[in-house]
């Protein structure tokens, strides 16, 4: 199987691309290959070439782009609002969403959320969950970057949801609709994107859901057992995919 490597810029049109100097050492002393050698490259944006190194250089790689590779069309697009949890959570979390085909997250501050990030260290964290997804998209072969948001305030992610997306709020301590109801609605079927909200360690606010349901979510239960904060988005969103998205055999999608 050929490497895989991102290019930062879009190859939509181009012949030709240069992979930075973070890409040299893994292809010329990591992997010893040499010029002539055939690798893939993608972009992030759904583009993806059969490609050739020409030659390597000190500040990277010049790269000849051959047969792009055609990709198949996305049955959903799904939209993760995290709220931040503790310590190095997040960083699986973000893993593992881009690694299950998650199209953007979002981490924002709840009421409850005891890891608190701002100014430059929030600025800091999204990089860090940038390169992240960039290395998720890698090895899962995907085709496609997940875009990570800047961090923001439980108000202004709500704000991020567009009329069209099925707006889903998960809270453990809903009793009446749990997510196999949300997905078997049949006035949903045709829903093409996702938006999940998913709380921190302790859980939102009766105010945070009551809030949420004003701006037109529903919340939803994943039943009654009660998962760590860094297991029930990797849960949630391997259901989506399983019933709507990547892992769906309907026919017709």
């Amino acid at each position: 199987m050929l490497p895989r490597l991102y290019s930062p810029e879009a190859l939509q049109n181009k012949t030709a691309c240069e992979l930075g100097a973070d890409n040299l050492r893994y292809l010329k002393t990591v992997l010893r290959l040499q010029p002539g050698d055939g690798i893939i490259v993608f972009d992030g944006f759904g583009h993806e070439f059969e490609a050739r190194i020409e030659c390597f250089s000190a500040s990277g790689v010049h790269v000849s782009l051959g047969t792009q590779i055609p990709q198949a069309d996305k049955k959903i697009s799904t939209t993760l609002a995290q709220a931040i949890p503790k310590a190095g959570k997040m960083d699986l979390i973000v893993k593992t969403a881009a690694e299950l085909g998650t199209d953007v997250i979002i981490p924002f501050t709840a009421v409850r959320s005891v890891s608190r990030i701002a100014g430059e260290k929030a600025s800091a964290k999204v990089d860090r969950w940038q390169k992240i997804v960039r290395e998720a998209a890698r090895c899962s072969r995907s085709p496609r970057l997940t875009v990570i948001e800047p961090v923001l305030s439980f108000a202004d992610m709500l704000s991020r949801a567009t009329p069209d997306a099925r707006k889903l709020i998960f809270w453990e301590e809903e009793d009446q609709q749990n997510i196999r109801d949300v997905l078997n609605d049949p006035g949903f079927d045709e829903v093409g994107h996702y938006f999940i909200v998913v709380g921190p360690e302790g859980g939102l606010s009766r105010d945070e859901v009551a809030r949420a349901r004003e701006s037109g979510f529903i919340s939803v239960s994943l039943g009654k057992r009660i998962l760590k904060v860094e297991t029930a988005a990797a849960a949630i969103l391997s259901i989506i995919q399983y019933e709507k998205g990547i892992f769906s055999q309907r026919a017709g999608g």
